[in-house]
Parts: structure tokens; sequence; C-alpha cells
């Protein structure tokens, strides 16, 4: 089982490709579900890590490839220019999940 990253970002993909994670560049919403077809369908890929910015092109397909299907796992992650949530982002889930100030 391997990685698999599908990125917008050049710096991204070789940053990951020099931890051994093999990655494809794409930056519209046809080529992100191009891509994630690929991803679902190959079994040997156990994890798709994708970038923010490309999750939110295609936010249903990729939410609903999430909820229905228990392979591949699809980790969002930043890019070098950092997420777009704000600083307190996860303060702000648990608050509004538990009702716990922390």
């Amino acid at each position: 089982m391997r990685f698999h990253l599908i990125s917008d970002n050049i710096d991204t993909i070789v940053g990951m490709r020099l931890a051994g994670i093999k990655g494809v560049l794409v930056h519209k919403d046809e080529e992100v579900k191009k891509e994630l077809s690929k991803a679902v369908a190959d079994e040997g890929i156990a994890v798709v890590l994708i970038t923010e910015r490309l999750v939110n092109l295609c936010q249903v397909l990729v939410y609903d490839l999430k909820l229905r299907k228990q392979r591949p796992l699809i980790v969002e992650i930043p890019d070098r220019h950092g997420n777009g949530r704000s600083k307190d982002a996860i303060t702000g889930y648990i608050r509004d999940a538990i009702g716990l100030k922390l």
C-alpha cells in the first residue's frame, strides 16, 4: 500500500517526492476528478494526499468519497502557502462540536 499526492503546486510535489511519495500536478476541477477516480481504482493506493485548494474545487466529490469509500483514505493537506483556516480553527471546531471552551 502506498501514498499518492494530488497537488496544484510543484513545490509540494517536489517535497513529497523527496519523502518517496509520487504525485501529479493538476489545476482544474476536471483534472482533480480524473486523478481521484484513478486513485480510487488503483488497489495499491492506500492514502491520497490532496491540497486544500484542490479540495475546494470539487468538495462534493471529495467528501462523497470520504463518506462512501473505505479505501483510499483521503487527507487534505496545506500547500506551501499554508492552509486557509484561521489559527484558532481547531479550537473553534471543538467548541462547536462539544460546547467546551478551551
